[in-house]
């Protein structure tokens, strides 16, 4: 159906007419425009990366007299803090802990759907960034039952608060058994502690269901953040709370600017005063680190914060140094937030916050993510909340004003560690100006001696496997762990979502393709210390690894997947692996077999892919079965 200069697929207009509201139609054709801009600037990203792989360059820091792109604002400007940045509202001062997951479920009802946004509005958590990106199924229309269920739920929906007293209870229960204690008092105040916080899909996706009018897919971006903010900007401000987005996987000032004018001319069209729209923004790109006052800079007064975390980051760091055959990755396990480039990532973050801007005004740093689920042994629980807990105690004393977690019942493990420090945040605490030196540049791409093995290998493999699995399920989060470990309970399953699955075949990819030197013997496999981690090895390890995968129970690898997705994960991972030029992203191949359980057909597009990419670097990104014509 056309609306204007969009056309949404088949019936969905009507299935979904609370969601494809009629202001919320009216915003998407009025930004529709910008659909252009973003396939021309992500046209620029492939094309920057391919000269850097040509020419063999690192990335470095902008000319400081040089003007950020799509602004008159000079790069050595922005850096002095000369700019307007946002006052901190009072619903984001304190954000301890900030829960994150998607607000639906794969093939449910709405009533059992929308227990995800009473898990996360009932579990303590300062803010839960309700996730439309790397958490969040694409399978059929989930994307829409996302923002169905939110509207529902920030509406107080009388379905939803049915649910909630339900959950409440259900929370409590489990509450008892772990903590001795109720968490929830009273079900219908706890509703309105958390403040709702939207992540959109970045700029490299494009949605499943809408066209512009030219029949190109528009762009995920401009989908959610209308969707999300026109249907519950009223509600919020009725309640007094924010509307806060976070914003995923920029890489450039450039790309930041482009999201500050999107986000104005949608403040222009609903007629709220500029800066109401408030953005955190995830610093998940090498890129990005280089170019971080710029990029606080051009948003301006939308800005409130940044976000720090491992997986995102560490694929972005292993695709940018694609081409550098010294540049390897060890075991996923030894790349922590302490390690070589990311120490210095997080304290690049750390000093770019707390610069202040012309007022006078700081940035908010909130942490990383931690993933552990607390279900398993006595014992294998208290050892991974022990390090848990020390990591988050670690990030409060580096500044950090709060981190995330992946699971409801990790909320009120984690936040004490904020509560006994007290502050509400640690915003304007005093650390080093910035500088921009070689010294610099080096120290974001620092790799340090650390294990390359077999065992290390058949980790990021396992999971790689089940991860592409699980995607083609409709849950781009899932409780995961490696095979050999599955019917272990001292070994706790970890939240993996999009950008887990992401760098374990980048790794995977880099030790392939420049021959990383395993670092332990391996006696299963008769690898020696010194050996390199060959294609054959590779070879040797995905027959082991899928076939355990094949004899796994329905709890860890659903039956009904063991001939339908996962062979098509198993095709993807081997085609991925095995092309000679590193694939920019992963989620492409996963998308474009979305909905699909043809092997034969998955073979088809992925190769179809390939074959486009390596040609001239286009991306195939668009949904195979959206319908232009209906």
């Amino acid at each position: 159906m056309i609306y204007n200069n969009i056309f949404i697929q088949d019936k969905l207009k009507e299935t979904y007419g609370d969601v494809y509201s009629p202001e919320a139609l009216a915003a998407l054709s009025t930004l529709a425009p910008f659909n252009g801009q973003i396939e021309e600037m992500m046209a620029a990203r492939i094309e920057r990366r391919a000269t850097r792989e040509q020419s063999q360059m690192r990335i470095t820091f902008s000319d400081p007299k040089s003007f950020i792109p799509r602004t008159n604002m000079k790069v050595q400007d922005a850096r002095d803090g000369k700019f307007e940045g946002a006052i901190i509202p009072p619903d984001l001062q304190r954000q301890w802990i900030q829960g994150t997951g998607p607000a639906s479920k794969p093939n449910a009802s709405l009533e059992s759907s929308i227990r995800n946004v009473a898990y996360a509005l009932l579990s303590g958590a300062d803010g839960w960034m309700f996730d439309g990106e790397d958490a969040l199924g694409q399978i059929n229309s989930m994307s829409l039952d996302n923002q169905r269920n939110l509207k529902l739920a920030i509406a107080k929906d009388p379905l939803f608060l049915k649910v909630a007293e339900k959950v409440a209870d259900e929370m409590n229960h489990w509450s008892r058994n772990f903590f001795g204690k109720d968490i929830i008092t009273n079900w219908e105040e706890q509703l309105n502690f958390t403040t709702k916080i939207f992540r959109a899909r970045g700029l490299h996706l494009v949605d499943r269901h809408i066209c512009d009018k030219n029949g190109k897919a528009m762009a995920a971006s401009i989908v959610d953040m209308v969707l999300y903010v026109v249907n519950n900007y009223d509600e919020l401000r009725k309640a007094g709370s924010s509307v806060v987005l976070y914003l995923p996987k920029i890489q450039t000032a450039g790309e930041a600017a482009l999201w500050n004018e999107m986000i104005t001319a949608l403040e222009n069209e609903l007629g709220l005063t500029i800066g109401t729209i408030k953005v955190y923004l995830l610093v998940e790109q090498l890129e990005a680190t280089f170019q971080l006052m710029e990029i606080r800079a051009v948003l301006g007064k939308h800005f409130v914060g940044f976000n720090t975390g491992r997986w995102d980051y560490i694929n972005s760091v292993a695709d940018a140094m694609c081409w550098e055959r010294g540049f390897i990755n060890p075991n996923i396990e030894a790349v922590v937030m302490t390690y070589g480039y990311m120490r210095n990532y997080e304290n690049r973050v750390r000093c770019a916050v707390n610069t202040p801007d012309i007022n006078g005004n700081f940035a908010l740093w909130q942490g990383g993510m931690e993933p552990n689920i607390p279900v398993g042994t006595k014992e294998g629980v208290t050892a991974s909340m022990k390090r848990a807990l020390a990591g988050a105690e670690r990030e409060q004393r580096e500044g950090a004003s709060g981190k995330w977690v992946a699971h409801w019942k990790m909320v009120n493990i984690i936040r004490p560690v904020w509560e006994k420090a007290g502050d509400a945040n640690q915003l304007g605490r005093r650390f080093p100006a910035l500088t921009y030196s070689q010294n610099d540049a080096d120290g974001l791409l620092l790799i340090e001696n650390a294990p390359t093995t077999v065992r290390g290998a058949r980790n990021l493999l396992s999971v790689a496997l089940q991860y592409g699995n699980a995607f083609g399920q409709g849950m781009q989060a899932a409780a995961l762990k490696p095979a050999d470990f599955f019917g272990d309970d001292n070994i706790l399953y970890l939240m993996e979502d999009m950008a887990t699955g992401e760098i374990r075949l980048s790794i995977l990819w880099e030790w392939v393709h420049k021959q990383a030197i395993l670092t332990e013997d391996d006696p299963e496999t008769g690898v020696k210390a010194g050996d390199t981690f060959s294609l054959t090895v590779f070879e040797t390890l995905l027959e082991e690894e899928y076939g355990k995968l094949l004899k796994a129970n329905n709890r860890d690898v659903f039956d009904s997947s063991k001939d339908t997705t996962l062979p098509i994960s198993r095709e993807i991972v081997v085609a991925y692996i095995n092309n000679k030029a590193k694939l920019p992203w992963f989620i492409d191949l996963l998308n474009i077999n979305l909905n699909n359980m043809d092997l034969n057909l998955a073979k088809d597009r992925i190769w179809l892919y390939i074959d486009a990419f390596s040609k001239d670097g286009k991306r195939i990104t668009e949904n195979p079965d959206l319908n232009h014509t209906s």
